[in-house]
């Protein structure tokens, strides 16, 4: 389970001499295998929402209780060392996740598709290929729970084919949490859903619940 007590989070504007609440006294529940939507327009907090979840970042109050494995944000390259390679960035998770690093890369190798660049320095590579490395080793490693930031953008058209059935059919009994502002993602991919405005998460009974109340703002 995954649970969100009263999570607050607040960011300095004006130099300092003032506090913006982005997310304040979020509650959220989730359990073994839910697929769980968070609605919300640009600029709302899912982002900052998905960071705390992953513990990327720390609340200014409240408490975020994890008793399963939690992803990084999907297709999220962001903690790549740049000079390192691609090959050396996936052994340095394989050493942090303690995960066998010969059967990841040969994962990775396989699902990437980047060739050659894999011996390249991340820095060199494109915003899409970076994505594609960090989606296939969020792969290799067996989380509980998936942190998916927006609908994934990794490729052409074939290649997001190739990671939706990877992530939701191959691995369709993991918990998932879906930050989106795109209705129909939240609608094929969750059972669960809430909405995010004004630093408040409203979590509504049903899916249809929560993207009618979204799509009345």
């Amino acid at each position: 389970m995954i649970e969100l007590c009263e999570v607050t989070k607040t960011y300095p504007i004006h130099h300092g001499r003032a506090q913006r609440t982005i997310l304040g006294g979020i509650n959220l529940c989730v359990g073994k295998g839910e697929k769980w939507g968070i609605l919300g327009r640009n600029g709302a907090g899912k982002s900052t929402l998905i960071r705390l979840i992953s513990g990327a970042e720390k609340p200014n109050a409240g408490k975020i209780v994890r008793n399963m494995t939690v992803s990084w944000p999907l297709a999220f390259g962001g903690t790549f060392q740049g000079s390192l390679t691609g090959r050396d960035n996936t052994k340095l998770i394989c050493r942090a996740y303690g995960v066998d690093f010969d059967k990841t890369i040969a994962m990775v190798e396989n699902f990437a598709e980047l060739g050659n660049y894999l011996w390249e320095p991340v820095k060199s590579y494109s915003s899409g290929m970076s994505a594609r490395l960090a989606f296939a080793i969020s792969m290799s490693v067996e989380f509980d729970c998936f942190l998916i930031d927006e609908a994934l953008a990794v490729g052409d058209h074939r290649f997001l084919q190739k990671c939706n059935l990877e992530l939701f059919e191959n691995r369709g009994e993991r918990a998932m949490i879906i930050v989106s502002h795109q209705a129909d993602v939240i609608r094929a991919h969750c059972e669960h859903a809430a909405v995010l405005e004004n630093g408040r998460l409203t979590v509504h009974e049903s899916v249809d619940s929560a993207i009618a109340a979204y799509e009345a703002l």
